[in-house]
């Protein structure tokens, strides 16, 4: 007579996480979140005024050309939030550089060619220096970049205290320049923008410099007892903040076409909340350009929709974009308390 023994099936481990918990977990959750709220936002504007011309490419071609040169500016606050840091000298750093390049162009009579990498080379020193001021004195980034601000902010006011309008015929060709899509057109600044983009996207996920940037924000002590150069890498970051700053300021002068003290003020923090929005982690290590792509895109829209509806004010703007930093900073802090627990 045989007898059969069923061996004891195995308890389910305690420990192996839910689908739910890995989904949490998921470091693409933000940036999926923001791609899906510009895709409702979107279609929520061609519901509402699809009669009002919502519906033509154009408009959607539109956010690029009239927030590229936030999105440069962003992607540069992608690179130092990465890291750990912060940069608020961004708004201030885009201010100067379209008052330097007004002043060089009409009062100096400096020739636009001339002018642009010197106000690029201006703008990526000034990176450098806030960079070296922060490692090598150990003072925290708010502080040092908050200095920063001021300091660019009352060079404007050195150069000029009132507007500069710029009447170059190449800065107003430029300017009026466009690249046909067949189904609409991009302004050279939307294109410039977009190659920024595709450039910080490789840096940031095909090289060494960008695995650099990513290991010091995620953990500054680990990076450390790893070998990686902490110090080059900070004042790095830095510095390509301070290039796409003052690239942003040109692009926003090209925009505008005139230099103003008070140009780009408060830029900062619209360049801050598209990363957060973006879903980059503030505290670092975590994050992509292209949520901050997203992130600049939820923006512009919410400008488009409030200008389609035309009973809303301006100021609806920073209403709705409060909202969304505080929506996206809570589910940042859920995220990761979920990960510690």
């Amino acid at each position: 007579m045989t007898t059969t023994t069923q061996s004891p099936q195995a308890a389910p481990d305690s420990r192996t996480p839910s689908r739910a918990a890995r989904l949490l977990a998921d470091r693409r959750l933000p940036v999926a979140a923001t791609a899906l709220l510009f895709l409702v936002m979107y279609g929520v504007g061609l519901s509402r005024y699809q009669f009002y011309g919502f519906a033509e490419p154009q408009v959607f071609l539109n956010l690029f050309i009239d927030n590229g040169y936030l999105l440069v500016a962003a992607v540069g606050v992608t690179f130092v939030i990465l890291s750990g840091g912060i940069d608020l000298s961004v708004g201030s750093m885009i201010g100067f550089t379209t008052m330097f390049t007004a002043w060089l162009v009409e009062r100096q009579g400096l020739p636009l060619a001339l002018v642009i990498p010197l106000a690029l080379a201006v703008g990526a020193f000034g990176g450098f220096l806030m960079g070296y001021v922060i490692h090598n004195f150990e003072i925290q980034p708010f502080i040092v970049t908050l200095a920063g601000l001021f300091l660019f902010r009352g060079l404007c006011l050195v150069i000029s205290k009132e507007s500069i309008s710029i009447s170059d015929s190449g800065v107003s060709s430029m300017a009026q320049a466009q690249v046909s899509l067949g189904m609409g057109f991009l302004s050279i600044g939307a294109v410039v923008s977009l190659v920024v983009l595709a450039l910080a996207f490789y840096v940031l996920h095909y090289t060494r410099f960008g695995r650099r940037v990513y290991a010091i924000g995620g953990n500054e002590q680990s990076a450390l007892l790893m070998g990686l150069p902490q110090g080059g890498t900070k004042i790095a970051v830095y510095t390509v903040s301070g290039f796409c700053s003052a690239l942003a300021g040109l692009l926003f002068t090209l925009y505008i076409q005139s230099g103003d003290p008070l140009h780009a003020t408060g830029m900062e923090l619209d360049a801050i909340a598209a990363v957060v929005i973006g879903g980059t982690l503030l505290t670092g290590g975590s994050g992509y350009v292209l949520g901050t792509l997203f992130g600049v895109l939820v923006l512009g829209l919410i400008k488009s929709l409030i200008q389609f509806e035309g009973t809303l004010s301006s100021w609806w703007t920073k209403i709705a974009t409060g909202v969304l930093l505080c929506a996206f900073i809570l589910i940042q802090r859920f995220m990761t308390t979920r990960k510690k627990a």
